[in-house]
């Protein structure tokens, strides 16, 4: 199957007309399927693409009504409507599509179950408005923003167990460095807790956490307040987006080039400092770098970075930028949606069920939607059932024996893209000989004056002992012989003396 990446771009209803969810070739810009009757607002509307022989979905909430509208890429059309306890502020979709989680402007987190629509759980998780929402990588985690400046890491397990449905739920651990709203959250690759996290604030601040650790590795402080993210897979680097109206895009490395007259040039990571460790992006710092900033001319209101690594950038006013990431040049401008705000983008390899593109192997010809059948979805629960919960039925798709096509989890598993990305990661391993050889000939250095030190020391330490050993070794011999010489002095005078007597006992017999 030949394998094309598309673009996922959401609208916001305007004067100017209804938002709509509309696919996008990456290349051309044209206009592949487009969805009506939705109105989402940022962080509200998110996807899972089709794969494994099943149709995949998405889930986009209104903004001005407590509805959640869901999609499926097989028609144009709304597939359920779905009501809801509250307008939600922020959703998030679990990786594999089997949770769907809603945040409020009350602060509380709603977690439901897609193929049952029971509400799994519900609890007060900030003291105001819920931002941002995110999945890692690996679903075993939910990660919260708000406007109270906090940031809660949910482990899903606990948010599931039963025995602890009747109690107070709790956060794995909470993040509390931020002093103003967050406004983005982005999680790196990695199962849980072995990733890192991005997030931005109102307060100009970009932070960098390690979850491991639980720990700040690096602040960065921009001119401007930061509205949005985006990351680079391997994260070597990420842009940042200011909330300004001239619309600035910030380019930060997440490494540095070292030259080196006798060495070469070698790179290495920056940051990692901790709480202390602020790296400060002032107007002298862009102007003195090289390919810093990208200045849009319009309110940034999402981004993304494609599958090639080209940033994707919408603005209010309905315009989609696509820049070259090492040059910042402008690729192309999609203005289908001019006059709306972008509210969503993101990119994904096109569905093989994609509504007027249905097509499984290419020396056929177009065979019917209902050759795909899709992930089921049914109508969320307002609250909590106890009853329902235990005893629910999920609905679940078996594989067929025979596959119809092969898709990009047939050959790329998560188990080999972890291992690559820890590739690119890990710098024992990241392929930069130049660096590596400056890390070890430095290394060599060291260790070559600490054994001269240490031998040295030995030496004198072999010296000192030599000399007691000598000197204990000559008193033990010499107290030896004396008292060799006091015994034979003894026996020669008893010899002396017996001889006296016998001597004496001859002449008075």
């Amino acid at each position: 199957m030949h394998l094309n990446e598309i673009i996922f771009c959401a609208t916001a209803s305007s004067a100017s007309g209804f938002g709509s969810v509309t696919l996008h070739d990456v290349n051309t810009g044209a206009s592949l399927a487009s969805f009506k009757q939705t109105n989402a607002a940022p962080h509200c509307t998110t996807f899972l693409n089709s794969r494994n022989a099943v149709g995949g979905f998405f889930f986009a909430a209104q903004s001005d009504k407590s509805l959640l509208h869901a999609y499926n890429f097989q028609k144009d059309q709304i597939s359920l409507k779905i009501v809801l306890p509250e307008k939600l502020t922020c959703v998030a979709l679990d990786p594999s599509g089997d949770f769907f989680a809603g945040g409020t402007a009350q602060g509380r987190i709603y977690l439901w179950e897609v193929s049952s629509g029971i509400l799994l759980n519900s609890w007060d998780a900030h003291y105001r408005q819920i931002n941002v929402l995110r999945f890692t990588s690996d679903g075993a985690a939910l990660l919260s923003g708000s406007d109270d400046s906090g940031i809660s890491v949910w482990s899903i397990s606990s948010l599931l167990d039963e025995e602890s449905q009747n109690t107070l739920s709790l956060p794995y651990f909470t993040l509390n460095d931020h002093t103003l709203p967050v406004t983005d959250i982005l999680c790196g690759m990695g199962t849980f807790p072995e990733c890192r996290m991005l997030t931005s604030s109102v307060d100009h601040s970009v932070k960098l956490w390690d979850l491991s650790s639980r720990s700040l590795l690096t602040t960065f402080m921009f001119p401007e307040a930061i509205s949005c993210l985006a990351w680079e897979p391997t994260e070597r680097l990420f842009f940042a987006a200011s909330s300004s109206p001239e619309g600035s895009v910030y380019q930060m490395n997440l490494f540095r080039q070292l030259e080196d007259k006798t060495k070469g040039t070698a790179t290495e990571a920056i940051g990692g400092g901790g709480v202390n460790d602020i790296i400060r992006i002032t107007d002298e710092y862009v102007g003195s770098q090289k390919k810093r900033l990208i200045n849009v001319g319009q309110p940034i209101t999402c981004m993304s970075l494609s599958l090639t690594s080209n940033l994707m950038v919408g603005t209010s006013l309905g315009l989609i930028h696509i820049y070259d990431t090492p040059t910042h040049q402008l690729l192309r401008t999609i203005s289908t949606h001019k006059g709306l705000s972008i509210s969503y983008l993101a990119t994904l390899l096109k569905p093989i069920d994609l509504t007027g593109h249905v097509s499984f192997n290419l020396n056929s010809s177009v065979t019917t939607v209902d050759t795909i059948p899709v992930k089921p979805i049914m109508p969320f629960q307002r609250m909590r059932d106890a009853k329902s919960r235990e005893a629910h039925e999920v609905a679940m798709m078996l594989h067929s024996q025979e596959e119809q096509y092969e898709d990009e989890s047939t050959f790329y598993s998560k188990e080999a893209l972890l291992r690559d990305h820890a590739y690119f990661t890990t710098p024992s391993s990241s392929g930069a000989h130049l660096t590596d050889n400056a890390v070890m000939q430095s290394r060599v250095s060291e260790l070559e004056a600490e054994v001269a030190l240490l031998r040295g020391q030995l030496g004198q330490a072999k010296g000192v002992n030599d000399l007691m050993w000598e000197t204990v070794v000559h008193e033990v011999l010499h107290g030896q012989t004396k008292g060799t010489n006091n015994v034979n002095n003894e026996s020669d005078e008893r010899r002396r003396k017996r001889g006296r007597t016998e001597s004496d006992l001859e002449i008075y017999s």
